[in-house]
């Protein structure tokens, strides 16, 4: 399935081929900033461009689950969704990652997950919830999240660990009603 969704500022689209060093230079072969705040106590592997090539042409890509963000023609980061029960595919989350700071609080992270809870609310008629987990210190996916109209669900106290320090994992979700009282 070819995916291609447009909004005010960006697109959001299947990733290409040609999408792909593109994305390992903003990714990995910049500044690895977004390291920080994308869940950096998974300890994510800094992947060579062999590497990552690898993975993205054999895991992510044939699961049609992850989409480039495209800003003024030019990739900046992807979001993508994953089912939380596996099989059972009723309990959807999503992740967002903008990989360049010079594009962070502009509000392109929350327009692209405006589009992409539309276009999983719509692909999906039967669920009823979208949601994403976060932590305590990605104050910027915190505040995207309330403006996004979602509920904090839960927080699970003191369970993320990062550079000496214990944070909570946070989640948060919204009823495909709600979603459709808020747009």
């Amino acid at each position: 399935m070819t995916l291609n969704l447009n909004g005010k500022n960006l697109t959001l689209r299947s990733i290409k081929n040609e999408d792909l060093e593109t994305l390992w230079q903003i990714a990995y072969n910049q500044s690895l900033e977004w390291m920080n705040w994308n869940g950096p106590y998974f300890n994510d592997p800094v992947y060579t461009y062999e590497e990552f090539i690898l993975y993205y042409t054999t895991k992510v890509m044939p699961l049609d689950a992850t989409a480039v963000i495209v800003v003024d023609e030019q990739p900046i980061g992807l979001i993508s969704h994953y089912w939380e029960d596996g099989e059972l595919m009723q309990w959807l989350e999503y992740g967002l990652v903008i990989y360049q700071e010079q594009h962070w609080g502009k509000g392109i992270g929350t327009e692209a997950c405006k589009i992409w809870m539309d276009y999983l609310f719509d692909t999906y008629p039967y669920i009823q919830r979208v949601g994403f987990t976060t932590w305590s210190g990605n104050h910027r996916i915190l505040r995207m999240g309330e403006k996004l109209g979602m509920k904090k669900e839960a927080v699970i106290r003191q369970v993320r660990f990062w550079q000496g320090n214990y944070y909570d994992s946070v989640k948060f979700g919204i009823l495909r009603k709600e979603w459709q009282e808020n747009i």
